[in-house]
């Protein structure tokens, strides 16, 4: 079981920046993979970016490319998702999930084990 806490969601304005963190409980960085996702009103669930907490090696989804940036801290698991550019349509519940594989598949979007969300609200 991975256990999984978002923080940095909040109300911010068109154009401004987020930072959004998630700390997973593992004890090991081993096979571990951790992704965001979101959610907006009314909308399916979308993939945004995915880690693999050991290599570093990355994924994105095309519609993140530019404006998201996923990454690890060097000392322990927290994965961040910076944003920018913000806009009232990237207003959703983010979501951070893990998943443990004995590979990197970058373009597959299953995850396993799922946080409780942050919500990020951006307004015109």
């Amino acid at each position: 079981q991975v256990q999984l806490v978002e923080s940095g969601g909040r109300y911010v304005q068109a154009g401004g920046s987020l930072r959004l963190s998630c700390v997973p409980s593992v004890t090991s960085r081993s096979g571990v993979d951790i992704a965001w996702f979101r959610q907006g009103p009314g909308k399916e669930r979308q993939f945004i970016s995915a880690l693999r907490l050991t290599e570093g090696f990355t994924s994105y989804a095309d519609s993140a490319k530019g404006r998201f940036t996923i990454s690890r801290d060097g000392t322990d698991n927290t994965v961040y998702l910076q944003m920018v550019s913000l806009s009232p349509e990237d207003t959703a519940k983010y979501y951070c999930a893990a998943r443990l594989r004995s590979l990197w598949y970058p373009r597959n979007w299953e995850f396993d084990y799922w946080g409780q969300g942050t919500q990020v609200t951006v307004s015109s």
